[in-house]
């Protein structure tokens, strides 16, 4: 009865907006609209064991979004065979009950999707329209994703991509789960202008006609392809991920796992070729493991069943998905409390959303400044709107806004977390001493309380530590962070750095040696100097100063999701008042740092928004970039393209052209200046 008001509040809405040449529909619809709305349930926020759901669709629809993704979650760890899975850091789900404000925050790609899916070094979200059957489905893919990073080991992508692809196909009610169907099945549904659904066939085949096809890509082949091309999301709709997808269906339905363990362990540790390790872990030449794979495809006769009878939901599902099995959770199973939550703090937490969608970015700020205003004076927008001057490197207002938001809640563990980000991230930038050492490694023990799994919270807390003279328990601290986020090679960095500062040659040189073939460029580079580096630092006795110093300019420390001040200009925040000060933590006066002095200016920063028509690089490192903005064209040059602070991109090409983009630079004459800053669309 809810679900049917809730529809019928929606189609009288949307019937009340639909137009007919000049003429616009009132009447009955617009009275159901206006009394839905005024019944319209609260804001509530749901803690579930593993995350936590927003939503304004009442406690009914929060439960269930709460007990799918939970389900989920469970599932993903039976199949894995993992006993507890790690969540490095918070999850909340924003189920949204207006379609109009589904579209209003979801990026341009997704407005007809029903979800999707935001990750961060902070904070995942995750959005769903809860005007849409089953919107959970559409961010399993990316779950599943989520899950590997804090919980498997590097791996092949085309394990990652088959585990995804596996699970993106679960259906899921209160009593029985489905999956192993096709994921990418042709006909997708569709609503039109009224709501009614429509079942629009592609030009794209399914995974299952793909490998119906006579040609199927040689075993040694698949396992080889790079990770990078095979991660690019664009449409799964290609041989690539229909092999991936039928070999992780084949090694998880016949209990493979183990081998698998093994496999990775020869390529990836034991750097065996994939011919030799595919022998030595599976028993069987290439071209008979491919050959079993091949006969297990055959046998799922419910894969070739008609596409529109595995669209159906799950409950009325007529058994088209190829394997079931009880819920491991219930509704009587979910332990969730339910607390309600002001208006004003929802629509900061979705404003903090938008501000992190780039289609949506200008919006969602403005209304963080908006809700940070007199007379609201909001701490949530305020810590959110700090947040997003610390990714552009502007420090100074972060600083200002963390210490409201401070006097607003001083006991709230994000503000404790975006502090000791605050502190971290102006130590990388100025390559000097963390500020406030003391009170940092205070604020990071309050948020680690609170959050006990957050990875980034460790391992700022191991770069802390060694700084204060204490390696022991900067060791145990980064080793939690990489339990916890077992993919983040910028960990395993550090860990190297750390046993550096300890004098622990024999345990740095493989940490090192492993990192050397790093598919990032500047960690790999970054690792082959440490190596170079080792006898000296043994023979001389010189400690590195701070671990990431030499990955200052690595994507991992330099990408953010807004345009900022180079390095060069960055300064470090006026005094931020701290929040229950532990003075027994406070470094002694001989080692607090010296504030650096500011670089001179070299013209006005400038900022335009244009089209970026070539890029000249015919004198590497150098490039000149040549931007339309109206009827103004610049011509603007880095010394160094790869030192260039990128938003949108994880590398610097030289190939971009036809590109709209965002650039921050020092003007020098009309038309020329030095870049500063791109932003990539």
């Amino acid at each position: 009865m809810v679900r049917l008001s809730i529809f019928l509040k929606h189609r009288a809405c949307d019937l009340v907006r639909y137009k007919l040449g000049s003429l616009v529909f009132f009447g009955p619809g617009l009275l159901l609209c206006v009394l839905a709305h005024a019944a319209e349930p609260p804001w509530i926020e749901i803690h579930a064991p593993h995350l936590t759901v927003v939503t304004d669709a009442g406690e009914k629809h929060g439960r269930e979004v709460a007990l799918r993704l939970e389900q989920m979650r469970s599932v993903f760890a039976q199949s894995l065979m993992k006993n507890r899975l790690n969540m490095a850091v918070p999850l909340t789900i924003i189920a949204l009950n207006n379609n109009q404000q589904y579209a209003q925050t979801a990026p341009d790609s997704r407005v007809t999707s029903p979800g999707f899916f935001l990750p961060g070094d902070d904070h995942t979200f995750i959005v769903l329209n809860l005007s849409r059957a089953e919107p959970w489905r559409a961010v399993s893919h990316d779950f599943a994703h989520l899950l590997l990073n804090y919980n498997y080991p590097p791996t092949q992508g085309w394990f990652d991509e088959g585990v995804a692809e596996y699970f993106s196909s679960i259906r899921l009610d209160d009593k029985q789960v489905q999956v192993g169907g096709d994921p990418e099945q042709s006909a997708s549904p569709r609503e039109d202008l009224l709501g009614h659904q429509l079942q629009v066939r592609t030009s794209q085949k399914s995974l299952t006609e793909l490998l119906s096809g006579p040609v199927w890509l040689p075993v040694t082949d698949l396992f080889s392809m790079p990770h990078e091309t095979s991660g690019q999301e664009g449409t799964r709709n290609t041989l690539f991920y229909a092999q991936s997808w039928m070999v992780v269906h084949y090694l998880l339905n016949k209990n493979k796992l183990p081998e698998t363990g093994t496999y990775f362990d020869l390529v990836e540790n034991q750097k065996l070729p994939v011919e030799e390790a595919i022998h030595k872990a599976y028993g069987v030449t290439p071209p008979l493991f491919e050959q079993a794979v091949k006969e297990y495809f055959r046998s799922l006769t419910a894969l070739f069943r008609p596409a529109n009878v595995t669209r159906q939901p799950a409950s009325a599902n007529t058994g088209a998905e190829v394997y079931q099995f009880p819920a491991p959770l219930g509704p009587d199973d979910l332990s969730v409390t339910v607390t309600p939550l002001q208006e004003i703090n929802a629509r900061a937490l979705l404003a903090d959303v938008r501000a992190r969608v780039p289609d949506r970015r200008e919006e969602g700020v403005k209304e963080l400044q908006s809700l940070a205003a007199a007379p609201s004076d909001n701490e949530a927008a305020r810590r959110a709107l700090a947040w997003v001057h610390i990714q552009r490197k502007e420090f100074e207002p972060a600083s200002e806004e963390l210490s409201n938001a401070a006097e607003l809640n001083p006991k709230d563990p994000w503000v404790h977390y975006y502090l000791s980000v605050l502190k971290y991230r102006v130590a990388q930038t100025t390559r000097q001493s963390i500020q406030s050492l003391g009170n940092m490694m205070q604020d990071l023990r309050a948020v680690l309380d609170w959050y006990p799994e957050f990875a980034e919270g460790y391992n700022m807390l191991a770069i802390a530590r060694v700084e204060g003279g204490g390696t022991a328990s900067a060791l145990e601290a980064i080793k939690a962070a990489i339990q916890l986020s077992p993919r983040n090679e910028l960990y395993v960095y550090n860990l190297g750095e750390i046993y550096l500062s300890g004098k622990k040659w024999d345990s740095a040189r493989p940490v090192f040696e492993r990192l050397k073939s790093s598919s990032n460029p500047q960690l790999a580079a970054a690792a082959r100097r440490r190596m170079d580096d080792m006898e000296s630092l043994k023979k001389y006795g010189i400690q590195p100063q701070h671990p990431l110093q030499s990955l200052n300019d690595t994507p991992e420390t330099t990408k953010a999701e807004g345009t900022g001040k180079p390095e060069s200009q960055a300064k470090p925040p006026a005094p931020t008042k701290q929040v229950d000060t532990d003075a027994q933590l406070d470094e002694p006066e001989e080692r607090k740092p010296k504030p650096p002095e500011p670089a001179p200016p070299r013209g006005s920063i400038q900022f335009v928004k244009g089209r970026l028509l070539n890029i000249d690089c015919s004198q590497p490192p150098a490039a000149v970039l040549t931007i339309t903005a109206g009827v103004k064209t610049l011509h603007l040059r880095t010394p160094d393209y790869k030192s260039v602070t990128l938003v949108g991109a994880d590398e610097f090409s030289c190939t971009w052209k036809d590109r709209i983009v965002s650039v921050n630079y020092r003007a020098e004459g009309k038309s020329g200046g030095n870049l500063v800053s791109i932003e990539v669309q």
